[in-house]
């Protein structure tokens, strides 16, 4: 082993809540108990080690082992320290920067900025000295532009740097379009939107231009500042396109794909299968005879709700993207955009696969003389009437041998007009046909409201709920692996579906598992740990598979479950047609109101930017598409007066 292995490994404070900290506190206390304020280390290294158990101490992190006396003793060092970092700083200039900078290793490089920038050395030094001798001690342009101070002092240097060489530019990508960025990134003053422009520009055409910050550019939305208008995005979706066809022609990859089907002699309704003969092929066969005895109207309906999966039992949508289907690999890999919507393969599955369903089985009603958009107009103009006595509802099917550009452009305002129908019909308690004719903007669907007050339950910002889902459903969390005998995917799979005791847990485990019987998630009977209350916990995971829970689909029991998490602050309730994600994801589809990355359907189609051109096959894509989205509303509008009479009708009784 080298001397250099040998060595311990330096204290670097992480934060508060970093797991490391416990790992480090025997460097900690050896640093703390040898410091002496009249001999102070004078190498860099030492002293930003020295700057980060400072850290430690200012946020009362100390060895277990220590008593009230030693703990007060080590807190006391803390000014020493601080004083003995500052005057170490306070030494540097330009004779002797370069020599202090060089070999600073890279986790303590970011605070060596961080120093250099608080103890004023950038106003003292000059531009010359500082930023080669920081390149040749390894720090990156991207470590500066972190520094607010250094790019500020060293304005038009840093321009330069930035100008340099196009993959500068991804500095600005990660700047204004990158999510999850860590820390900020400043830019100089002198940096002008033109300068920008040109840099991303150069960055496009180049040979190293990386397909993921392409794919962020392409889907941005316009930022004058950063000298992003639709010419430069359409010029990143070109140069991408291009990269891409080349990358699949040189690559095979693996062959996926759906496929949907109706089986003349099946006899149950659906079959579902996983063939992988030919690479990976997921397979839905729907009975024929099953469709044909379920073709009436209302069974019809019930099919998309209950034969195709496009919701759960609380009727919430299957459709969005939620984030607790991304995987691991789909979380911490690939550039995701500050204004994108977040896709993974569970999306993915669930968009083509119910795309499919709603091809096929709009061919197969239509071999059989049955529009599906006149289902819709029965469920609107009949149906409501009929059922809950809301009448002057509306759906104009559209024209036999019309094109489906023609059908696309009049099923959007079809699909405004139902929103703005149902909107109206909530706020009025009856719907005017006249007020409805006076104009109407265009429909907000994260807004539509609802017949409920309070219809919907979502996690609170705390961090308390936030904890709590993420370690009973998180494939992260440090409950669902015990032992190789006894783990899961999930924390609650793992207590579901076996009989653990408080003692199968390892010692490093029982804090987090008092932790949560303390808030009245588990119990430990003696001989099990298990979930205090099924509401309780399914509640829970509805929270985390799909950032809602539908109020008043909870029995009574799981109702009261919810009041008392709402009273906790774990919890809170609003009320709108659509949850928060499933608002969200029809904007995703329809417009940019929330994302740069959708298909902007009802934007391209209503303003007339989808041209003839683009032939009769990918108009009938988005026709499909469009039924799937109108679909979905009706199946939420049938639940929405499904409950609200439901919970007439009980308000009554009593």
């Amino acid at each position: 082993m080298s001397k250099k292995d040998a060595s311990p490994r330096r204290v670097k404070f992480y934060g508060v809540h970093d797991m490391a900290a416990g790992f480090q506190m025997p460097r900690l206390a050896e640093i703390v108990e040898r410091f002496d304020p009249r001999d102070v280390p004078t190498s860099t290294e030492d002293i930003l080690e020295l700057h980060n158990v400072q850290q430690y101490l200012e946020h009362g992190l100390l060895p277990n082992t220590y008593n009230d006396g030693e703990q007060n003793q080590a807190k006391a060092r803390i000014p020493l320290i601080r004083s003995a970092v500052a005057r170490f700083f306070s030494t540097i200039d330009n004779t002797n920067f370069a020599a202090v900078v060089e070999g600073v290793t890279h986790e303590y490089r970011a605070d060596l900025l961080d120093l250099l920038g608080r103890n004023n050395v950038f106003e003292r030094c000059d531009s010359v000295v500082v930023l080669p001798a920081l390149a040749a001690a390894g720090v990156r342009l991207g470590s500066m532009l972190a520094s607010k101070k250094l790019v500020h002092a060293y304005d038009h240097g840093i321009r330069e740097e930035l100008r340099a060489t196009p993959l500068a530019a991804e500095h600005l990508v990660r700047k204004y379009l990158q999510e999850d960025v860590r820390g900020d990134i400043y830019l100089p003053p002198s940096f002008t939107p033109t300068d920008a422009r040109e840099l991303l520009e150069l960055y496009i055409d180049s040979d190293d231009a990386n397909s993921n910050y392409l794919t962020l550019i392409a889907n941005a939305k316009k930022i004058p500042q950063a000298g992003i208008d639709a010419k430069l995005m359409l010029r990143a979706k070109r140069r991408n396109d291009v990269m891409t066809v080349k990358f699949f022609s040189e690559n095979k990859g693996l062959r996926t794909g759906f496929d949907v089907s109706i089986s003349e002699s099946q006899d149950e309704p659906v079959k579902f299968e996983m063939d992988e003969s030919d690479g990976l092929t997921t397979r839905y066969t729907y009975s024929r005879q099953w469709l044909e005895e379920t073709s009436d109207n209302p069974s019809i309906l019930n099919n998309f709700l209950h034969l195709f999966g496009f919701t759960d039992r609380q009727v919430l949508l299957a459709l969005p993207a939620y984030p607790a289907q991304l995987g691991i690999m789909e979380r911490t890999i690939g550039t995701t955009g500050k204004t994108e919507y977040k896709i993974g393969a569970a999306f993915r599955a669930v968009d083509m696969s119910t795309l499919l369903q709603t091809r096929i089985y709009h061919s197969f009603l239509q071999s059989k003389a049955i529009d599906l958009e006149k289902v819709i107009s029965w469920f609107f103009e009949e149906y409501l009437v009929e059922e809950f006595g809301a009448f002057n509802f509306s759906f104009t099917a559209s024209e036999k041998g019309t094109s489906y550009l023609q059908r696309v452009r009049h099923l959007f305002a079809e699909m405004e007009s139902t929103a703005n129908q149902f909107s109206l019909f909530v706020q009025d308690g009856e719907l005017d046909r006249d007020l409805l004719a006076m104009g109407s903007e265009l429909a907000r669907y994260k807004e539509i409201p609802s017949l409920l007050q309070g219809k919907y339950v979502y996690p609170s910002e705390g961090e308390e709920i936030s904890g709590i889902l993420h370690l009973l459903f998180s494939d992260q969390s440090m409950l669902q692996y015990i032992n190789e005998s006894l783990n899961a995917d999930t924390a609650a799979k793992l207590l579901l579906e076996n009989q653990i005791t408080y003692d199968d847990f390892e010692d490093y485990q029982k804090p987090t598992v008092d932790y949560l019987i303390k808030q009245g998630v588990l119990e430990d009977t003696g001989t099990q740990v298990q979930f205090v209350s099924l509401e309780q916990f399914l509640i829970l995971r509805a929270l985390f598979d799909t950032q809602a829970a539908s109020y008043y689909h909870l029995s009574n029991t799981g109702r009261a479950e919810a009041d008392t998490m709402v009273a906790k602050g774990w919890m809170t309730r609003s009320s709108s047609l659509l949850t928060e994600a499933e608002g969200k994801y029809f904007n995703y589809f329809l417009n940019g109101v929330d994302f740069s990355n959708g298909p902007q359907l009802r934007n391209k189609y209503l303003h007339g930017s989808q041209a003839n051109s683009d032939g009769e096959d990918a108009h009938f894509t988005t026709y499909i598409t469009l039924l799937r989205l109108i679909l979905a509303l009706v199946i939420k509008i049938n639940d929405d007066f499904c409950l609200s009479a439901r919970e007439s009708n009980s308000d009554g009784k009593s």
